[in-house]
This record gives structure tokens, C-alpha cells and sequence, in this order.
């Protein structure tokens, strides 16, 4: 184990911050409102009483944003593990479909899958975590003698207070960041780093955000209201969910057993 030079860690992390603020900003220039409207469920907007035009396209993209700006953050957050960890105990990326970490600790290689936080995934994605943790064991196992290999779900955020799961570790939190990096402190020593320059970029990403809602508005008041200016929700759910022309209508044919 080498020291965690600190000082390492804020150059990366304000080189690289400016990326997630990049891709979030050129994710909302490129987006269209039928894609908005496709994705979403329209029936969610009616059941929470959304009268407005303008209400319904910040819910709607409020929506959209946040889970597009978890994935982003998560990529950078998984890129700032693999360094920090490449610089205190020679981490590598692993080049193993589904791990994202290879390093070695206390006698030990550990395989690892990096995640945002705790509760990332259903239990299909859970399983197929699993899965890819049992092939990168079986192959690794195979090219390296006497080494034991343990699997560990890293969460870069939350705590678990069982992190035996059996076939893996699940590591979160200050664990985690102490676990890849030997600094105990590095879960705080981090935050600081992270607001380089977000006043600015958020300031910039909010005109742009003002200026999307302002032509979504639009759109939602030409295409999908009354005269009157209410939403026309059956207009606005027959986009979202109609069958498209040349489907086959009627009853569907459903598989019958045997």
C-alpha cells in the first residue's frame, strides 16, 4: 500500500468533474419532447392532479434528469474509485464483463462491482451481479494459484449493516472509500473537491434548463391541449401508448399450454 496523497485526488477530481456537468448540459440540449413523453407514464401526472403545461414539462423532466444525471454521476464517481484505488494499491480497471475493479489487499485480490449507492438494483440485477461475480472468480481462479479471491459490491455512498452476503461483501460508504484507498477520512476529504466551480456550471445548466422548459411548454400547449388550455390527457396517453398503425388490433393471441 502506497499513502493517499490527497492532493492527487482533488487535481482528479477537478479535471474530471467538468465532464459530468458537460454531459448533463449537452443531455438536455439534445433532448426532444416525444421522448420525454414516450418514457414517462402519463397516467402518474393525471393521478398527481398536473393542470398546467408548463407543471407537467418540469414534472417530466425532473423526472427524466434524475435518473439520467445518477447515471452520469455514477460513471465518474466509479472513475474517481478506480484511481484512488490505482494509486494506493495499484488498482487497475478490470477488463472482466461486470467488474469494474481489480486489486490486491492484505494477501488478497478483490474483484469489484462499483455502484452509486446501496440500493442500486432490483433482484434481476442483483442476480446477475452475482452471476458475473462466479465467471470473474471461475476465470481468475483459474490463472491464479493459492490467491484468495473475494467479490465485493462497493457502494460509493450509504452504510449496509450486514456485509457478509454469502457469495460477496457489500461495502458502503466510508467502508468503502477506506476499503480502496486506506484513508478513513476519504468519504469527507472528497466533498470539497466536488463543488469546483458548480456554482457557474449550475448557473449555466440552469438557462438552459429555462430555455428547454420554455419550448416544451410550447409544444405541450399547441399539441396536447384544448382550446381552452387544459391537457388533453387522452390525446397526450394515446401518444404515449397507442398501438402504431399497421399493428395488429383485437384481442392478442396469447400463447395457450399444453
Amino acid at each position: 500500500m502506497q499513502p493517499l496523497n490527497l492532493n492527487d485526488v482533488v487535481k482528479f477530481v477537478e479535471e474530471n468533474i467538468g465532464d459530468f456537468h458537460k454531459r448533463r448540459a449537452d443531455n438536455l440540449r439534445k433532448l426532444k419532447l416525444e421522448q420525454v413523453l414516450k418514457r414517462k407514464n402519463p397516467y402518474l401526472f393525471k393521478a398527481k392532479h398536473v393542470t398546467k403545461g408548463q407543471d407537467l414539462v418540469e414534472s417530466l423532466l425532473r423526472a427524466h434528469l434524475s435518473s439520467q444525471e445518477e447515471a452520469i454521476f455514477g460513471e465518474f464517481l466509479e472513475g474517481l474509485a478506480i484511481f484512488v484505488c490505482s494509486k494506493a494499491f495499484g488498482g487497475r480497471k478490470s477488463s472482466t464483463t461486470g467488474i469494474d475493479l481489480e486489486f490486491e489487499r492484505d494477501g488478497a485480490l478483490y474483484v469489484v462491482s462499483i455502484k452509486s449507492g446501496p440500493n442500486w438494483g432490483n433482484s434481476d440485477q442483483i442476480k446477475k451481479m452475482k452471476q458475473n461475480f462466479k465467471q470473474a472468480l471461475k476465470v481468475l481462479r483459474a490463472g491464479v494459484r493459492n490467491v484468495n479471491i473475494i467479490a465485493v459490491n462497493g457502494c460509493c455512498s450509504g452504510t449496509d449493516a450486514k456485509p457478509d452476503k454469502g457469495e460477496y461483501l457489500k461495502i458502503c460508504g466510508q467502508d468503502f472509500w477506506e476499503f480502496i484507498s486506506g484513508n478513513d477520512r476519504l468519504y469527507i476529504d472528497i466533498v470539497e473537491p466536488l463543488g469546483h466551480r458548480a456554482k457557474e456550471r449550475n448557473e449555466e445548466f440552469a438557462k438552459e434548463y429555462a430555455n428547454i422548459v420554455n419550448l416544451f411548454t410550447r409544444e405541450i400547449l399547441n399539441d396536447f391541449c384544448f382550446d381552452d388550455g387544459s391537457i388533453n390527457w387522452e390525446k397526450l396517453v394515446r401518444f404515449n401508448s397507442e398501438k402504431k398503425k399497421g399493428e395488429s388490433k383485437g384481442k392478442y393471441d396469447y400463447p395457450r399450454s399444453s
